[in-house]
């Protein structure tokens, strides 16, 4: 089962995003609102039980973090919006982001062919910036067939 740990927006702020996107366009494979989240971890194939039993660990006493998303991006073959926030980073090493590469928050909106690129989405997205949240928990989720599902939540406490 492939695993990562992650932040949800609230509603409210999936509304924003959708309400900036409209309609969408050809050309992009769109990802469902519903699975939209700010990857904090990436665990690959990995034992449920032994991430929960981490993340219950790495987590335990860490407050709530302040996330915004922001500007589009991208990625080879990948349409994105930034994440940012105070603690935003410091969170993601705790629950496990590898030093092998920088961390990048990001929310992925759409996925296309390298050869076509995004069209005029990072230009049209490049003035974006969503309403602030506190994120108050984590979840550890699955992927597999194109779905995301919840395995887990944890908590995060201001002390």
């Amino acid at each position: 089962m492939r695993l990562f740990s992650a932040l949800r927006p609230p509603a409210e702020v999936a509304a924003e995003v959708a309400a900036a996107l409209g309609e969408g366009g050809p050309g992009l494979r769109w990802s469902e609102p519903g699975g939209w989240h700010v990857t904090l971890a990436f665990y690959g194939e990995a034992d449920p039980a032994e991430r929960v039993a981490f993340l219950r660990e790495a987590l335990a006493g860490r407050p709530p973090v302040e996330v915004r998303l922001g500007a589009a991006g991208t990625f080879p073959g990948v349409l994105w919006l930034a994440a940012g926030g105070a603690g935003l980073a410091e969170l993601a090493e705790a629950a496990g982001a590898g030093a092998a590469r920088p961390y990048r928050p990001h929310l992925t909106l759409a996925r296309f062919p390298p050869d076509r690129g995004p069209g005029e989405w990072p230009a049209r997205l490049a003035g974006f910036a969503g309403s602030p949240w506190s994120a108050g928990r984590v979840v550890l989720m699955a992927s597999g067939g194109g779905r995301y599902r919840e395995v887990a939540a944890f908590p995060l406490h201001r002390a």
